[in-house]
């Protein structure tokens, strides 16, 4: 078997709107496409001792072992490897159930799809399952256990930690969008002028001065005594020479860490003579040059939680420990804590598992103990230095019994510091007494707390302290979302975003927008090239200065990744038609339709799916969105249109020369289309048929009727405005047309448009395309023939798959096809072929030149046009207006 290719879906995708995170592979199954499960012997055997969990995947049979009997007559082994997929990654800790498996459109080849947790575990289950499937077929031995504990590893190095991972969950229950702004934990909350960012619990909303003051621990305990907080007696040193008189001013037992350490790292506590102490100093001074030397304060370790200067949770921390049984080694007595089903690797469990390191050992010796110590019964052994879930440790949460006095002091120091997330720690024996009470001190204040301990405590209430959070980001009133406009379609699309982007300018958002040539945020092209997929989107939706999205959205991201956001306001698909088939599993322009389909289904309720009714395809989409729908028509008698009529919906229409917007049967006349210069005066009628959802979409986002008016006869077509759509130069003799036709519906199009222009010749250069089919190319050829008096065949620099030579011979079999006689030139180089054009161009010649890579053509256009400009518009000094 062959692995051809490892796609990862991050968003709404051709196999799932709702399940955004999917692994596609493509498996090509070779012999073993003759070969069924039950037609080899043994393999169902060796699969239910090696995954005895998997009588519980149900499969299409829908009761417990379902599965198994799918093996057990016979299923394909694309089909298993989905399973065993799915149950690694369960068995790692990351519990997914959603897969299928479908046919790629060649003899043995398909789609594997299964869910994910994280992407690098995803990919790794899927090169895994392969290999675990040719060892069941083959009956060798495999060690799988391997392969769990890698999963586990790759998940811990990628997924967002417990405390950020609360906040973006907490996050996606109110519709908050997210995305991930690097491999840790910065994540931006909201989209464009309305996000947000957090890492990890710090807030860009966070004071930069008070994150400081928190990590600098000599200051805030300054802060802190000035303000009358009980901290214990201390001092900083830097010297070792200065520890033996700060242990007398401090008294033992005492306390030495890090001025600038975090995580409990370099910490000693209850240190009772000077030459620990001095050991502890070493281990200190490997964190940070400056040490604290303080008073060890007696009690129970305390985290109080306060997020926008309120106490919103409390825990009592134990650190991770072993209680003897007067039988048990000490290590049979961690493996038994370990075996709790709460504990777990790293951060997948309640609960981490003990790990003995070089720091648990120290402790352990220090009793005068070693791992293989038995120790007495009722003993109690801590096994780390500090109180963290992530060493073992263990929390209780305790917030209901938090002292009043306690509440306020924790209240109080968060502003004193100025954090507006803030974990404060605390010993003493009795939370539920005030600290001047107990002899209890303030030991530390702590900027990007973890929530962990909060959330899920070992005994007492979880607490949800993402909430706070979120309440404090994004107030009731407050809006983290920006409108995002989605275009779909096989032609059109690039126009139609382009329009609507400038009606919103002329509105006053500042608008981000991509398209097939560029992403623009603020009418400034940022990013060059075809900028239809995810990573564009994302792009436009992360710039902090967009407060509204236009985002043209083709097949090749939507297959290659998924969408680059989950939902948007308004959904538009302007036709579907054959392109791009016989790529990625796509072979029939059905399957075309699903693919477009992506975008209505991913608007919001409230919101609209704009969708074609003179196309059939496009129309049937309404069966499976759960949003408004409107829909446009160039027939205002179109019966779909008519329905939409009675039933109230709204609509936009060609009628009568006008562009019109229809609510029920009320009509709303926007502009007359030859006063459109879109249109060439009504001409060009799929440019008519481009404005009609943009018409639409400024109507459903509140634009007045006059603002929509001025807005589309102030969209010029243009290099600029509309590059590669429709951009016609008049030189002195002759016209030539650059369009992005690039299939066989644009041809068609554009066939329609030319046939209005007056002209005494028609000479086309076009060019075959790498990754159509053969007979797409035939027939781009054929209409070729019927468009021009003449054609020059060239080639794009991009081949993408085939020879210069084969995409030659395709389009000339199709013009062959139609008309045998025509005169037909091949010049390979388009900049050749044009100016081979050009300097053979007749009077009143029209030359046709069909692009998919519009910058390089446009330019070598525009240049010829200026020298011809700077030849014929030369004058003298006498010539200057207004002269004396």
């Amino acid at each position: 078997m062959e692995i051809r290719e490892i796609k990862a879906m991050r968003g709404p995708n051709y196999w799932s709107v709702r399940r955004h995170k999917l692994i596609v592979m493509v498996l090509d199954l070779q012999e073993m496409e003759e070969s069924p499960s039950n037609k080899i012997e043994g393999f169902s055997d060796r699969l239910k001792e090696m995954f005895p969990t998997m009588f519980a995947h149900r499969c299409s049979v829908g009761t417990p072992g379902g599965f198994f009997q799918r093996v057990e007559e016979g299923t394909w082994m694309g089909h298993i490897i989905e399973h065993i997929a799915l149950e690694i990654q369960t068995l790692a800790g990351m519990d997914v159930g959603f897969g299928r498996t479908r046919g790629y459109g060649e003899d043995g080849v398909y789609n594997v799809v299964f869910a994910y947790m994280e992407e690098n575990v995803g990919r790794y289950a899927a090169k895994a399952a392969v290999r675990i499937c040719e060892a069941l077929i083959s009956g060798e031995s495999y060690d799988m256990e391997e392969d769990i504990q890698e999963m586990r590893i790759l998940r811990e190095n990628e997924r967002l930690g417990p405390s950020t991972g609360s906040i973006v969950e907490e996050a996606e229950k109110r519709g908050i969008p997210w995305i991930r702004l690097n491999k840790y934990s910065l994540c931006q909350l909201g989209y464009g002028a309305n996000q947000k960012r957090i890492q990890a619990t710090v807030t860009s909303e966070t004071s930069n001065i008070a994150v400081e003051l928190a990590c600098d621990k000599e200051d805030t305990k300054y802060l802190l005594e000035q303000a009358e907080v009980e901290v214990p007696r201390g001092e900083i040193i830097r010297r070792e020479s200065s520890l033996k008189d700060t242990c007398r001013y401090v008294g033992f037992p005492l306390v030495v860490k890090p001025i600038d350490g975090n995580h409990g790292r370099g910490i000693t506590v209850n240190i009772n003579n000077y030459e620990d102490a001095l050991v502890a100093f070493r281990e200190a001074q490997k964190v940070s040059r400056a040490v604290i030397v303080e008073k060890f304060v007696v009690g129970d370790d305390y985290r109080l939680l306060v997020i926008n200067h309120k106490l919103v949770a409390a825990a009592k921390r134990t650190p991770a420990h072993v209680i003897g049984d007067g039988k048990s080694t000490i290590q049979e007595l961690i493996d038994e804590v370990n075996k709790d089903p709460r504990r777990g690797y790293g951060h997948e469990k309640v609960l981490t598992a003990i790990k003995v390191n070089e720091l648990t050992e120290t402790l352990i010796k220090s009793k005068g103990y070693t791992v293989d110590s038995v120790i007495a019964d009722g003993e109690t052994l801590i096994l780390k230095d500090t109180a963290n879930l992530s060493t073992g440790g263990t929390a209780e949460d305790v917030t209901d019994v938090v002292h009043p006095a306690n509440v306020f002091m924790a209240e109080r120091i968060s502003k004193i510091i100025g954090l507006d997330i803030c974990g404060i720690d605390i010993m003493t024996t009795d939370i539920s007494e005030p600290l001047s009470d107990t002899g209890g001190a303030v030991l530390e204040v702590n900027a990007g707390p973890g929530f962990r301990m909060h959330l899920a405590p070992t005994t007492g209430l979880p607490r949800n302290v993402a909430a706070p959070v979120i309440d404090k980001l994004f107030p009731p009133g407050s809006n983290a979302k920006i409108p995002i406009i989605a275009v779909t379609g096989t032609n059109g699309k690039t126009t139609t975003t382009r329009l609507i982007a400038h009606m919103a300018k002329m509105k006053g958002y500042k608008v981000g927008y991509t398209t097939s040539d560029g992403v623009y945020i603020q009418n400034r092209l940022l990013m060059k090239g075809d900028c239809t997929g995810p990573s564009s989107a994302e792009f436009v939706l992360k710039d902090p200065t967009v407060n509204f999205a236009v985002l043209e959205s083709a097949r090749g991201g939507l297959l290659r990744a998924g969408l680059g956001f989950k939902n948007c306001d308004v959904g538009i698909v302007t036709n579907v038609a054959s392109d791009h088939l016989g790529l990625k599993g796509i072979h029939t322009v059905e399957q075309l339709a699903a693919v477009k389909g992506v975008i209505p289904e991913t608007v919001l309720p409230d919101g609209y799916a704009i969708l074609n009714a003179d196309d059939d395809l496009v129309y049937k989409m309404r069966k499976k969105v759960d949003c408004n729908v409107a829909l446009f028509s160039m027939d205002e008698d179109n019966i779909h249109i008519k329905a939409m009529q009675k039933r109230d919906g709204l609509c936009a229409i060609y009628e009568n020369g006008y562009i019109t917007i229809c609510r029920g049967e009320w009509k709303m006349r926007i502009a007359k289309a030859v006063n459109i210069p879109l249109t060439y005066g009504g001409k060009a009628k799929f440019m008519i048929q481009n404005v009609l959802p943009s018409v639409l979409t400024a109507h459903i986002q509140g634009f007045s009727n006059e603002d929509i008016k001025m807005a589309v006869e102030t969209f010029i077509p243009s290099p600029t405005q509309t590059p590669g759509r429709l951009n016609l130069f008049n030189f002195k003799n002759f016209k030539i047309l650059l369009d992005y036709a690039h299939n066989p519906a644009g041809m068609r199009a554009l066939q329609q448009f030319i046939e209005n222009i007056d002209c005494t010749v028609k000479v086309g250069i076009i060019a075959g395309i790498g990754d159509r089919r053969v007979e797409d190319n035939n027939e781009m050829g054929s209409i070729a023939a019927e468009m021009f008096d003449e054609i020059i065949i060239r080639q794009d620099k991009r081949l993408r798959g085939k020879t210069e030579e084969e995409l030659i011979k395709m389009l000339d079999d199709g013009i062959k096809m139609h008309d045998p006689n025509i005169k037909t030139t091949i010049i390979p180089s388009e900049a050749e072929a044009i100016k081979h054009a050009v300097d053979n161009a007749v009077d009143g010649a029209l030359i046709v030149l069909c692009s998919d890579v519009v910058p390089d053509a446009l330019e070598l256009v525009k240049r010829l046009k200026e020298e011809e400009s700077d030849r014929l518009y030369e004058f003298s000094t006498e010539q200057i207006p207004n002269q004396m």
